[in-house]
């Protein structure tokens, strides 16, 4: 058999980098996943993968009649996933659970930052609105930071409209 020379393996090499380099996804194409398989993707040990299992209900991989766990795509990008933020992202556990949870509860927001909206005229009637709004926050903190009226002789803490009340939160 005879040997590549050098430039047919710099050929070779080109054209393996670029089909790597073709792929979107890390993720081999295949149907189901071994837990070993997942732990090379995910560069971390089959234990800590069944530990996520546990903690993390949306991560469910299918069992083989043998009992052995078989992920698929969704399941491996989702470890990818929980990897990331607990890892790149600096999520505790608790944290990425309620990362979770909050996309469970606004299925329309997307995990990823949305990039600032540009300054236009419809932007204007929102901005109006937060300063609005902002006022009346401040007004509610001046209120409630501010201490119970009280009359002479009505007695401490007491309201001057009702005797035995304390102000509230709607009183004007």
């Amino acid at each position: 058999m005879r040997r590549p020379r050098a430039a047919d393996q710099v050929q070779m090499l080109k054209h393996a980098s670029q089909r790597r380099n073709d792929q979107s996804s890390p993720i081999p194409d295949k149907l189901y996943f071994r837990i070993g398989d997942v732990a090379r993707l995910c560069k971390v040990e089959a234990y800590v993968l069944r530990f996520w299992e546990t903690e993390f209900p949306q991560l469910k991989p299918h069992k083989s009649g043998t009992g052995q766990r078989l992920y698929r795509k969704r399941d491996v990008e989702l470890a990818l996933r929980i990897k990331r933020l607990l890892y790149s992202e600096g999520y505790t556990i608790a944290g990425a659970r309620q990362v979770f949870a909050a996309e469970v509860r606004e299925p329309g927001k997307k995990s990823q930052p949305e990039l600032p909206l540009k300054r236009t005229t419809e932007a204007n009637p929102i901005e109006a609105r937060l300063k609005k709004l902002r006022m009346e926050v401040k007004e509610i903190l001046g209120i409630l930071s501010a201490p119970p009226v009280t009359r002479e002789g009505v007695g401490k803490g007491r309201s001057e409209d009702e005797p035995g009340r304390r102000p509230g939160l709607f009183d004007g």
